[in-house]
């Protein structure tokens, strides 16, 4: 790299996606990457310890902390949108969940003119970053070697085979791995964990390797717009320590930003709608319709019991010589409770007959959660997301001045099919939970309440407390129509040398947790990238 701040590639955010692309274009010691975080080092004992994602959920330090626009369908509530904002992105801070998604999903995607997106493209590309810990795990799905340790939890509580067994008894299968190519029944999630602690795109991706001479990776570096010349991306302005400077690319700018930053960057640099970007104060520097549309997330809602069984983890006075003892398991093993990630177990059903294929997910914690905002809540229980696995629902991310936060309008339930799938799954997760496997642990549910069972009250109850699973999406889509944002080699529409690689590229949202696929978005774009520059 040159003195003069110059590099081949320059990479925004170094999250799920950036920390990947960073280590896959920097393996060619003749291009120098330089790789911009706006949030510090992955130091925090919260990020090494998986139980730390319940701090981690509101940390300032660590989190964007956004929030939405009031939802007109949630009675004007403002959501919650937490994104890393750190070393490894929100890969550092989530529920480490490995879920890939249908193959029907990636199919849409080719299907409607992103060639090399179907599923048999893409799995290749999950393979190569996996290191699946599993024993005799199917080779055909899953890979062994690659960067990303991805393992059963060490010490699943008991609630959750009984929630399995429970769904059984609904006839619900039970399903031992969810990155098949069809994925559906009950089971206990694979992490992305390494010998119990959580193993981040930082960790995985980026701490091996800090040491090459070619990569430059600059945190604390809050990225302000994109430099342009004619139509070219040539590098970036940056604030640093309180000092504004830029940072040049030779070859491209690409933005790693997630679906909240990446739009909100070429929103800044007058990239997106002209009428938008004008109306703010901007000034326009390429008309691009589709910048900031098609926000989609997985809306969600949950059923919270309280137990008289001290089987689920929880904060009570006959609890605490367990407490001491699930501490001592992690100081000497990494094992126990504080290896936990929450969101256990889990899974994929249909709502009815006519799908398909799963349009619900399942999260089960094995645990009391607030239903009133605290970080924990005394006493013991179990609590299960339920979520709409392709929501109707469209959002977006605008911007109503050049300073201040992004606007993000989630656009939850805007659309009834979504509340008609919720209500339903709502209604399951309720009888699987009244089933007799789950009987010894005396539940009483909390919300919704045994006193609310209308579909007129469900619905109120849905829209007072909805939220989402914190999986956006698809603001700067790719493809060939009038709101695409990126081609499907993911270069952004009439702006040379630069790219969007994160999960804002996604037209549709996949049928799942979106870790794993952004993770193989930049597996796939540093291959086309490479291949590209060959070509060129």
């Amino acid at each position: 790299m040159s003195a003069e701040g110059h590099f081949d590639y320059v990479i925004v955010g170094a999250g799920s996606s950036g920390a990947v692309l960073a280590n896959r274009l920097s393996a060619d010691p003749r291009l120098t990457v330089c790789l911009i975080e706006a949030g510090p080092a992955d130091r925090s004992p919260f990020v090494t310890v998986p139980l730390g994602v319940m701090k981690l959920s509101k940390d300032a330090r660590h989190n964007w902390l956004f929030k939405t626009a009031p939802q007109t369908a949630l009675d004007g509530r403002e959501i919650s949108v937490p994104r890393g904002k750190v070393l490894g992105g929100s890969s550092a801070i989530n529920g480490m969940i490995y879920i890939r998604g249908h193959r029907a999903d990636y199919d849409a995607w080719a299907q409607a003119g992103c060639t090399g997106w179907g599923y048999d493209d893409i799995l290749p590309h999950f393979r190569r970053s996996e290191d699946n810990r599993r024993a005799g795990i199917d080779s055909h799905h899953h890979g062994t070697g690659g960067e990303l340790a991805v393992s059963d939890l060490r010490d699943a509580n008991a609630v959750d085979r009984d929630f399995i067994d429970a769904a059984g008894q609904l006839q619900l299968r039970a399903c031992p791995d969810f990155n098949v190519a069809e994925p559906e029944g009950m089971g206990i999630y694979q992490v992305t964990q390494k010998d119990g602690k959580r193993h981040s795109t930082g960790r995985a991706f980026l701490a091996p390797i800090r040491a090459r001479k070619n990569l430059h990776v600059m945190t604390g570096a809050e990225v302000l717009c994109l430099t342009l010349d004619e139509g070219r991306a040539t590098g970036v302005t940056l604030r640093r320590d309180g000092q504004t400077q830029t940072v040049r690319a030779r070859g491209e700018v690409i933005l790693s930003a997630g679906a909240i930053g990446s739009p909100d960057i070429l929103l800044r640099s007058g990239i997106g709608p002209g009428g938008q970007i004008t109306g703010f104060g901007g000034v326009l520097a390429h008309d691009l319709p589709g910048v900031g549309q098609n926000l989609q997330d997985h809306v969600d809602c949950m059923v919270i019991c309280q137990s008289r069984s001290r089987t689920p983890y929880g904060i009570s006075l006959p609890a605490l010589p367990r407490l001491a003892l699930e501490g001592a398991k992690w100081v000497f093993a990494n094992r126990g409770m504080l290896s936990s990630n929450m969101v256990e177990a889990g899974g994929f059903v249909r709502t009815s007959a006519a799908e398909t294929r799963p349009d619900i997910q399942f999260h089960i914690i094995p645990g009391r959660k607030s239903h009133r905002g605290r970080l924990v809540e005394y006493g013991h229980g179990v609590s299960v997301h339920t979520c709409v696995l392709r929501p109707e629902s469209r959002g977006s991310v605008t911007r109503q001045s050049l300073s201040g936060e992004p606007q993000i309008d989630l656009g939850l339930l805007t659309d009834d099919r979504d509340m008609l799938r919720l209500l339903k799954g709502v209604r399951l997760a309720r009888q699987i939970l009244r089933q007799g496997p789950m009987a010894r642990h005396g539940l009483t549910e909390i919300i919704p309440g045994d006193a609310l069972d209308s579909d007129e009250d469900l619905r109120a109850y849905i829209r007072a407390n909805a939220r989402t699973v914190y999986h956006p999406v698809g603001t700067c889509a790719m493809g060939s129509g009038p709101m695409a944002v990126t081609d499907p080699r993911l270069r952004v529409h009439g702006v040379r040398g630069l790219r969007v690689v994160d999960a804002s590229i996604m037209p549709t949202i996949v049928s799942g947790n979106t870790n794993a696929p952004a993770i193989m978005i930049a597996e796939k774009a540093a291959e086309m990238i490479l291949q590209d520059r060959k070509t060129a």
